[in-house]
């Protein structure tokens, strides 16, 4: 599916139909891969994505942090871990912060921004989604149903 957005209102309302047809998985974490260019609208999609399960505190990329854990009052989701994985190096220093483990914990949803960058952890079975610019402000937004 290609989809087209036009600012951050419009991503953040993909990502809550996207979140929508997200189920958690059996005895492992759910995992989305968000590939694309600096502010093609990652971010934005995660805040829709925990916007849609009413977390109300600010989200912004945790560049710095490396990662930020949300406990969303409504979802199917125990807990969301959002991963940006922007400043790593390769896939041994997710590892270190205990990526294995939380890859083992069902009813956790994780949001990678930048999985590109630790492609050696991510499992197989985790979903894509790649972010591009279009004309002006159009941004596009490409994954599998």
């Amino acid at each position: 599916m290609r989809a087209t957005t036009r600012g951050d209102g419009d991503m953040e309302r993909l990502a809550a139909d996207f979140a929508a047809t997200l189920v958690p998985q059996k005895k492992r974490a759910t995992v989305v891969g968000l590939s694309g260019d600096l502010g093609a609208g990652k971010t934005s999609f995660v805040r829709g994505v925990l916007r849609s399960y009413e977390v109300q505190e600010p989200v912004t990329s945790p560049t710095f942090v490396i990662e930020k854990i949300y406990t969303p009052p409504q979802s199917p989701f125990k807990k969301i871990v959002h991963v940006d994985a922007y400043r790593l190096k390769d896939s041994s220093e997710l590892e270190d912060l205990g990526f294995k483990e939380l890859l083992k914990n069902e009813g956790t949803l994780i949001l990678i921004e930048w999985p590109e960058h630790v492609r050696a952890v991510v499992p197989d079975y985790a979903r894509w989604l790649h972010f591009s610019f279009g004309q002006d402000a159009e941004r596009f937004v490409t994954y599998d149903d």
